[in-house]
């Protein structure tokens, strides 16, 4: 099992559209694509508070690239994407790490 932590800082008073979009489009979207979230979080102290971290469980490198590759040309997902943003831009930045459990991780 590979997991992916990826870190969205939003455009300023922009978490919650994010948090929205998530909640209402991205998980069923994802659903659709066989993409499985391995948790969602929000910064309660930390360097800014308008960030939103959360990680993927994915089987292996190949199912990640197949999975969000599809995910990202999903014609829903970009029409959806261009709708919540038809306000402005929501994410800043995104960082993303690739991470394998150590032996005596509890997830695996």
């Amino acid at each position: 099992m590979i997991y992916e932590m990826r870190v969205y800082r939003c455009v300023p008073g922009r978490l919650p559209a994010l948090l929205k979009r998530f909640d209402t489009i991205t998980l069923k979207l994802w659903e659709k694509h066989g993409i499985k979230q391995a948790g969602f979080f929000t910064t309660l102290i930390g360097q800014s508070n308008q960030e939103l971290t959360y990680f993927l469980a994915w089987d292996s490198l190949a199912d990640r690239d197949r999975k969000w590759t599809a995910f990202q040309a999903d014609p829903d997902w970009i029409s959806a994407r261009a709708q919540t943003e038809a306000d402005g831009q929501i994410v800043d930045n995104i960082t993303s790490q690739l991470l394998t459990p150590t032996p005596f991780s509890a997830v695996k």
